[in-house]
Parts: structure tokens; C-alpha cells; sequence
């Protein structure tokens, strides 16, 4: 079969590998109809994911149809369409039980799929712990809407979760990229009173203008001030930090009022440095990812529902065979892109 693979730092490359198999009661193997592209993948290439096996077939956001279960398997059986979860976990472990699975102590808990072990950029990927991994895909949702249900949609939701939001909170949400976008969705079911996205990028500043009109929107220059002018307590109550630099980073704590919470989903490809001197007083709250990707099966019927549609965000389609250049685009922000699709045959 295809497989996309991180074949050593800067280089990803399509390549022939044989077909995943079972390796334990636990697994199903899914033929992947839908992949996409994410920034995590961007991360793996260019090393900045130490634990990232070279060698490893890329991709962790994923639909497809269930074409064979182990004996153990029962939530799922041959033939159902199917979301993966980005995170593999047992299920029963202290993390689990407690719903942070990702930091699952199985050995191929957490972030593995495209990361450790073979992921779904490719025509099969083998799913471990398949009853806790997978969704069932219900008849009216279509592979675009259920293809960023196991990572960044799950993301989105856990983020707005976490940060406990209120009716009378201000959020400010730091970048309308794919995540950013993801976590506008999940907040604006929470009906905070206002909502305010930073985002330094003109087109992607537009769509969230054209799609969510009641969203306030600002850049980064200024976003500070712009925050404590539509805020009730001198910044934001929650801020989610879905970019990844030091200058969002720094913006974050900076624009949060006194014992607010701030809630990290970004990836950094650098350390942050707290510079507690500055925030003496603030006596902030920090929440930090990644993400707890447990509940697919409910996000799957809030999109069933009408709740949620993120298919706004996908800008470009590819086959497999022309995903170096899906990579090309995505990476480089050409085209307007905000997410990419690639369609396995």
C-alpha cells in the first residue's frame, strides 16, 4: 500500500509499505477513505517531536471503514464507517479512568498513530484499543464532517471543557487556524457573553468575519488594548492560546484579567519562559495540552445535531498520490489554504 512517511528530519516521502495486521486482540484494521493534514505533522518534519519514530507512516486525522476487528473488539464490527481517534488508550488504567487519556501508561498510549507507531496517511492504518479509538460515523455525516473529529475538533472541545467558561466571561481565543477555529465552535456553545479571536493573518481574519459575524475580531498589534475596551474586568476571564510563538505566548497571560484562566493548546517548537516578576498579582490559572480526545462520540452527534460544522475549513482537496503537494500548500499558507483533504482510493 501508499503510505506517507517521516523517513528523517525535513523529509516526509511517499513510499510502498505492506498492509497493517492484526498484532492484538485489541486492534481493527480501517481502510482509510479521508486523511488530512495537520500542523503536528509539520512538527514530526521538521524534528521538533522527539518522540517521532523516522520510519513511521504520518497522520492521525482520519476517517475510513472498519475492514477487520480483533476478538476483543466489540464496539465496532466490519463495515461500519469510522473516526479515529488522534490518542490510543486502554481504557483502564489510573489516567483513563480519570479521563486524561493521554497520558494513557499503555505503551501505545496517547499520541502514537503518525507519531510512534503508523498512522492514516496511507490506504490502511491499524487502530490499537479500537473500542476506546474509534467512533461509529452516523448515516448523515459525511466524511468531511466527521474528518476532524479525533484531533483538532476533540482539541477544540477540550479546550473550551477545560477553561470552564461562563455565560458573563470574555474569551479571547489567540489564532483562527484550524485549532483556532475548532475552539471558536466549541466556546460558542458555551455562550459566553462575548467572544474575541486574534489573528495576524488577513484571509484567515475574514473567514471568521464572513462565517461568525457576531465574533469580535482584532490583531495582534493592539490586541491587548482592544480586549481590556470590550472586557468587564480589565481583560479577558478566558484565554485559549492556539498559535504556538512567544509573541502569542507572552499575549496570552498579558491580556488576561487578574485570576483568570489561560488555556494552552498550541504546540510550541521552543520553550516559554513564565516571567513571573511581570505576572506578580495576577495569580493566573494555566491549563496546558494536549488534548484529552474522549469524547468523539459526542462531538459525532453535536455535528449529527447541526451544532457543529467545520467543513468551512476545508479549503483544499488531493489524492494520495499528490499529497507532497498538499504538504507544499498547506505549509507554506499558499492559496488561502486552511485545511487540506486528501481522499484515499
Amino acid at each position: 500500500m501508499l503510505a506517507y512517511t517521516y523517513m528523517g528530519k525535513d523529509h516526509f516521502g511517499l513510499v510502498r509499505k505492506g498492509k497493517p495486521v492484526l498484532e492484538s486482540p485489541d486492534d481493527a484494521i480501517v481502510k482509510v477513505t479521508l486523511a488530512s493534514i495537520c500542523t503536528s505533522d509539520l512538527h514530526i518534519k521538521h524534528g521538533s517531536v522527539p518522540r517521532a519514530v523516522p520510519g513511521v507512516t504520518v497522520g492521525h486525522e482520519m476517517v475510513g471503514i472498519v475492514e477487520q476487528t480483533g476478538s476483543n473488539v466489540h464496539k465496532v464490527r466490519r463495515g461500519d464507517r469510522v473516526a479515529v481517534n488522534v490518542e490510543t488508550f486502554c481504557g483502564k488504567c489510573f489516567f483513563c479512568r480519570h479521563g486524561y487519556v493521554n497520558n494513557c501508561t499503555d505503551p501505545d498510549g496517547g499520541w502514537a498513530l503518525g507519531c510512534r507507531i503508523d498512522g492514516g496517511q496511507a490506504e490502511y492504518v491499524r487502530v490499537p484499543h479500537a473500542d476506546q479509538g474509534l467512533s461509529i460515523i452516523p448515516d448523515s455525516v459525511s466524511d468531511e464532517q466527521a474528518v476532524f473529529v479525533g484531533d483538532i475538533l476533540s482539541t477544540g472541545y477540550w479546550a473550551a471543557k477545560i477553561s470552564e467558561i461562563d455565560e458573563g466571561d470574555t474569551v479571547l481565543i489567540i489564532a483562527a487556524g484550524p485549532t483556532g477555529v475548532c475552539t471558536l465552535l466549541c466556546t460558542m456553545m458555551k455562550c459566553p457573553k462575548r467572544i474575541i479571536v486574534c489573528e495576524k493573518n488577513p484571509d484567515r481574519a475574514d473567514f471568521i468575519r464572513k462565517h461568525y459575524p457576531d465574533i469580535l475580531v482584532t490583531v495582534p498589534d493592539g490586541c491587548k488594548e482592544f480586549v481590556m475596551r470590550n472586557s468587564d474586568h480589565d481583560g479577558a476571564d478566558r484565554v485559549i492560546e492556539a498559535a504556538g510563538s512567544d509573541e502569542s505566548f507572552r499575549l496570552a497571560w498579558d491580556s488576561a484579567r487578574p485570576n483568570a484562566i489561560v488555556t494552552i493548546v498550541a504546540m510550541y517548537d521552543t520553550p516559554q519562559i513564565l516571567p513571573l516578576p511581570e505576572m506578580y498579582g495576577k495569580n493566573l490559572i494555566f491549563k496546558t495540552g494536549g488534548v484529552d480526545g474522549c469524547d468523539c462520540d459526542r462531538i459525532l452527534d453535536l455535528i449529527t445535531d447541526g451544532k457543529i460544522d467545520t467543513t468551512p475549513l476545508i479549503t483544499h482537496r488531493f489524492a494520495l498520490e499528490d499529497i507532497d503537494e498538499a504538504y507544499r500548500i498547506f505549509e507554506n499558507r499558499l492559496d488561502g489554504v486552511i485545511k487540506v483533504v486528501v481522499r484515499i482510493p
